[in-house]
């Protein structure tokens, strides 16, 4: 795998030739190949460290067992010497099963005729920590997190860092902060809530919010999980800080929340006339009738059917009567009071949720004269009436179902003795 775009900077040792000075350094240095993850070659202070006869048994050393964690360290490592030029970690490694921790020095090179992406460690320190080494074995794994990890003072001052952190609040470091904002408070997007966090942080022994933090990559939106730790070497009390950048799940439960408000708001109209649904009438019906029946009110139930509108239909075509449904709609609208609402609720079935009824049969009455008028269309001139029944609430009925029911049989009762006309459900 040759790896060319990115990494021309680097110096390129073609082969094992180049390496004899090596040889003379007395501490232990070998070159760690990623592209085949193993090593490419050690030093003799190398192949002593790992207990091994010489340096072919390091190069043939079997890693399959790696864990993908170990591999994904190992490209971190690669890619911060990239940028960086150097870098300087504790590692912990396992020669002979036994662990023991080491600060390694690393440098990015490209290895062999493929120019695959290598690394030279160099250990210039080893730390003797016994079998558990947990305070190093900590500080490597906040290094190599991909979340930012910053432990803080209770005055919000930084006692470290990861890379992830330095780099996502890289440009508060180069200007002096304001007076009386502490490190903490000013990686947030209000320094008031920075403020209220910490304090909430210190009184609850930590906690899990989030926050719109100042990024290098601007405003993001950040779940904070705050933990109590002690300092590894004082004992101090510190705060913990692990950050997890949550902004595209937001992003993500933002759309789902226009979405299905879209969606609502699409079920709320009917799409031809623009006027309310059904599903939005219910809606809306539910609460009138409670409220009605708080205060002692009534509300009525107007069912608008028109009369013949299928013939309509079969001789100018559904989309002349699609217009005319628009231009009734619209008659309807203009009939009622800005109180009352409107819905479709199929076909050519309308109905009107009247609140505070003394005008019910003004209404009705207008609705049918303003019908009346001829619509002209391309073809000729169409006329259209209409029956409508009426229920009240709470004579005849106290839900909507059933103020329909009684509405629609009366508008059956219009029809049948004559149409273009309104009558009562309990006439």
């Amino acid at each position: 795998m040759e790896h060319t775009s990115n990494y021309d900077h680097l110096v390129h040792i073609k082969s094992h030739d180049e390496l004899a000075l090596y040889e003379l350094i007395p501490n232990v240095v070998w070159f760690f190949d990623l592209d085949k993850h193993g090593w490419w070659w050690g030093n003799q202070a190398t192949v002593d460290f790992w207990g091994l006869d010489d340096v072919q048994q390091l190069i043939d050393k079997d890693l399959s067992g790696d864990t993908q964690g170990a591999k994904d360290r190992t490209a971190q490592t690669f890619e911060l010497a990239v940028k960086n030029g150097l870098t300087i970690d504790p590692w912990t490694t396992y020669p002979n099963g036994k662990p023991k921790t080491v600060f390694m020095m690393h440098r990015a090179v490209l290895l062999g005729p493929e120019k695959h992406r290598g690394i030279i460690a160099f250990i210039n320190e080893k730390v003797e920590l016994g079998e558990q080494p947990e305070n190093l074995l900590l500080v490597e794994a906040m290094r190599y997190t991909r979340v930012a990890a910053t432990t803080f003072t209770d005055q919000g001052e930084v006692v470290i860092e990861n890379p992830a952190a330095t780099e996502a609040y890289a440009h508060l470091n180069s200007q002096p902060l304001p007076k009386g904002v502490s490190a903490f408070v000013a990686r947030f997007a209000d320094p008031e809530q920075g403020r209220e966090c910490l304090a909430k942080a210190i009184a609850d022994q930590g906690g899990r919010w989030d926050y719109v933090m100042r990024t290098t990559q601007g405003d993001r939106q950040h779940a904070l999980d705050v933990r109590r730790t002690r300092h590894p070497l004082t004992g101090e009390f510190l705060l913990l800080v692990v950050e997890y950048d949550v902004t595209e799940l937001y992003q993500a439960l933002q759309e789902v929340e226009q979405a299905r408000k879209k969606l609502h708001d699409i079920a709320m109209t009917d799409t031809l006339t623009q006027v309310a649904s059904l599903h939005h009438m219910q809606e809306v019906a539910k609460q009138a009738l409670d409220d009605a029946a708080q205060k002692g009110e009534r509300v009525r139930v107007l069912f608008i059917d028109l009369d013949g509108f299928k013939e309509i239909n079969d001789q100018y075509g559904h989309d002349i009567g699609d217009e005319v449904l628009k231009i009734v709609a619209r008659r309807i609208q203009a009939s009622i009071r800005a109180s009352d609402m409107l819905a479709r609720i199929g076909g050519d079935e309308f109905v009107i949720l009247q609140f505070g009824v003394e005008d019910t049969e003004q209404v009705a009455a207008r609705t049918l004269s303003h019908l009346a008028e001829p619509i002209a269309v391309q073809g000729g001139t169409i006329k259209v009436n209409a029956s409508i029944g009426i229920a009240s609430y709470p004579e005849d009925a106290d839900n909507l179902k059933d103020l329909l029911k009684l509405a629609d049989d009366a508008m059956y009762q219009v029809k049948s003795s004559g149409k273009n006309a309104f009558l009562f459900a309990s006439a």
